[in-house]
């Protein structure tokens, strides 16, 4: 970890145009390999890493014309355009792009989760979002068979004619965001009136056998989100993501077992899992491990089966005296 004097001077290093400006200069590659160099370059004090690729998506593109030419960066604000230009006639906007036999693109890529570890508690890290993006030719603007009968149909339609793939220009990286997790997690209280689940199992994390242990941004990662509430208020939620890159079996029922066996059981997980007590913060997130596993051990506790260490146990019947979930 970084001494506060060193952490200080790269967070104020670590702003939006820098990391914007690498993005630009950096030219993708199958491993992200430069990215990350560049990226621990801008902060040297502390280990940076990438957590995790998300699945790919895709998102309409541009358009261009049957030579490859460039003709629109946005298809969505070029057809709007062209649509009022045209007197908002939907006849002379599809006549125009098929006579100049325009194609449509879209954008598909992954989301690049990189952290910076800035400290030893499970909020001290800083998430850095980047998308990896290509565009690829898609589909004829407007196809033949199936003309568009709306403004909408003609932006996404449900019947696309499509065209022979194949890719425009090069992979690009594109800075989305970055997240302080510390202080969002300060932010994100303000919101709710008693502690988010989100702050709960970072709290677990900490004074638990697993924060003594591991690194939490090794294994877990935050997706931040806000939506409209019933009102029209703006609510900022936060879920907690799961980035282990080993299979993990799935957890068997601890029906029947207790004591030496259910502890075996427990033992085998956090040891593929990489870190003690490992079985709880999957039981909570709902992956892999069943409530009922927490509510076997609990019952071995009160019975006298000492196998787990007393801050696990503190952090279990708090479970159990108050559940939640992530």
């Amino acid at each position: 970890m970084a001494d506060i004097t060193s952490y200080a001077l790269d967070k104020a290093l670590l702003n939006g145009p820098a990391l914007a400006k690498i993005c630009k200069n950096v030219l993708p590659e199958q491993n992200d390999q430069l990215l990350l160099a560049k990226l621990q370059a801008l902060v040297p004090n502390c280990p940076v890493h990438l957590s995790r690729v998300g699945d790919e998506w895709y998102r309409l593109g541009g358009i261009i014309d049957s030579n490859g030419n460039r003709i629109a960066n946005n298809l969505i604000e070029w057809t709007e355009r062209t649509y009022i230009e045209g007197g908002k006639n939907l006849q002379t906007l599809i006549a125009h792009a098929q006579k100049q036999k325009l194609i449509a693109t879209r954008q598909t890529g992954n989301t690049l989760h990189f952290v910076v570890q800035t400290g030893d508690k499970a909020q001290d890290f800083i998430q850095i979002d980047i998308d990896k993006t290509h565009e690829i030719a898609d589909r004829w603007l407007v196809g033949e068979q199936h003309p568009p009968e709306d403004l909408e149909e003609f932006i996404d339609p449900l019947e696309p004619t499509c065209v022979e793939a194949f890719y425009i220009g090069a992979a690009r990286y594109t800075y989305r965001r970055k997240t302080d997790v510390s202080v969002f997690m300060d932010e994100i209280n303000k919101y709710h009136s008693l502690a988010h689940p989100a702050q709960r199992f970072m709290e677990d994390w900490n004074r638990s056998s697993a924060g003594h242990k591991s690194v939490f941004c090794n294994d877990w990662i935050i997706r931040p989100f806000q939506h409209t509430g019933r009102f029209g208020e703006q609510i900022i939620n936060v879920e907690i993501v799961n980035t282990q890159h080993k299979s993990l079996p799935y957890q068997e029922s601890p029906t029947g077992k207790k004591g030496t066996a259910l502890n075996n059981l427990l033992t085998r997980f956090d040891r593929q899992a990489g870190y003690p007590f490992a079985w709880f913060f999957y039981m909570v997130k709902g992956n892999l491990v069943s409530s009922s596993t927490g509510i076997a051990v609990v019952q071995d506790i009160n019975e006298h089966f000492a196998y787990l260490p007393e801050r696990d146990i503190a952090v279990l019947k708090d479970w159990v005296s108050e559940p939640y979930s992530v």
